[in-house]
């Protein structure tokens, strides 16, 4: 059975992709860095947009509150450059999230990779041992 998809997650889907290239070409603060736009969240009935954005190569907290403020800040813009390019009757007011999905997703990543480089050690160490 095909997959329905509501109108919400057409309006998100769009709005994500053209928010990409907004950010990226339009977008001249300086304290807004490299965006990844994660994902958009339209409600039903289509009047808040949340956007999930990564910074990329920023880990330092502050840094990342304060680009966050200016995306926060920059909304109403993008809410107009929107309104140009996706031909909808309202554009959902925008609310700029940081999204510690990815971040989150590599430590346990290398915390994984960490473990098994011990256990890989054990091995080898008891098969030294065995061998004496």
């Amino acid at each position: 059975m095909a997959k329905e998809f509501h109108r919400a997650d057409r309006v998100a889907d769009a709005m994500r992709r053209e928010l990409a290239r907004l950010i990226q070409h339009e977008v001249r603060d300086p304290r807004v860095g490299m965006v990844n736009v994660n994902d958009v969240e339209v409600s039903r009935d289509l009047t808040v947009a949340k956007v999930y954005v990564t910074l990329v190569g920023e880990d330092d907290r502050s840094k990342i509150d304060i680009s966050m403020e200016a995306l926060n800040k920059a909304a109403g813009f993008l809410r107009s450059q929107l309104a140009k390019e996706i031909q909808i009757r309202t554009i959902p007011r925008l609310q700029f999230r940081y999204d510690e999905t990815s971040v989150r997703g590599q430590h346990l990543s290398a915390l994984i990779d960490k473990a098994v480089k011990a256990d890989q050690k054990r091995s080898d160490d008891s098969d030294d041992s065995a061998d004496d």
